[in-house]
């Protein structure tokens, strides 16, 4: 597992500095029938990442946001982001992400997620523990929702469903936030900054890396219903939380989806 992840940070350092390198305001992009954006640094990066692993692992599928090699009936699947948070990318705010998970069987055993502007670098394996930049982390020990506490709500599922709203302000008071960068949450979910993030997106780059950050460093992911999922497929977005209060999202979500 040591080769899978030194592979995959260098990976993720290397095209962190292809970002760095591109981060400018005015930035060219174009619109994709999702209407999300997309850059030129987009379709590079997610060009180097599927030579990569052609190359190194040439019997490993491969399932990415901007072009995928999937392979049938195989043991292991990498699952990248090549550029999580384009519109904050794009748009000439710094906060977006490299994201990439190593599956075996669809479960996430490997993720790592890289902040290229603030040079924080986020991995796991699993039974390992999570590390950011070689140090251990773990989430937060909150054991409530409290005013206190962020937890972000990916801007879909903000603008569909105003009773979330309601059920996680006004009940609790905590600070709700709406960052354009799913994977960039899901670290900080994972080194205690956030309380949790809560995300509809059936795309399973923007879990996979989340799923084994978060639970390695001591906290839970699982869909919005509160099970497990497997990751090279499509998903039924996900909750990442410290654990503690994640069956009190997972009622909110719930109901609120029931209605």
């Amino acid at each position: 597992m040591d080769e899978f992840l030194k592979f995959a940070i260098h990976l993720a350092q290397e095209v962190g500095g292809i970002m760095k390198e591109n981060f400018t305001l005015g930035m060219k992009k174009e619109w994709k029938e999702d209407g999300t954006p997309l850059t030129a640094t987009d379709t590079k990066i997610n060009q180097i990442v599927l030579n990569a692993i052609q190359k190194r692992y040439p019997d490993h599928s491969i399932i990415s946001e901007e072009g995928s090699k999937l392979l049938p009936q195989r043991e292991y699947t990498w699952v990248c982001d090549p550029l999580d948070g384009t519109v904050a990318f794009s748009h000439g705010y710094p906060i977006f992400t490299f994201s990439i998970a190593l599956l075996r069987y669809g479960e996430s055993i490997l993720g790592v997620i890289y902040d290229p502007i603030s040079n924080r670098l986020a991995s796991a394996v699993k039974g390992e523990g999570a590390f950011l930049n070689d140090k251990k982390i773990s989430v937060s020990s909150e054991k409530y929702i409290s005013k206190k506490s962020i937890i972000n709500v990916h801007s879909d599922l903000w603008a569909r469903v105003p009773d979330l709203r309601y059920n996680l302000i006004k009940k609790s008071g905590c600070y709700a936030t709406v960052f354009y960068s799913t994977a960039y949450v899901s670290l900080l979910v994972a080194f205690g900054e956030f309380l949790a993030e809560i995300c509809e997106s059936p795309y399973p780059w923007d879990g996979a890396a989340a799923k084994i950050i978060v639970e390695e460093a001591g906290g839970k992911v699982t869909d919005l219903l509160g099970k497990e999922q497997s990751y090279d497929q499509k998903i039924n977005g996900y909750i990442a939380s410290n654990g503690f209060v994640h069956k009190e999202l997972v009622d909110i979500i719930t109901s609120i989806l029931k209605k």
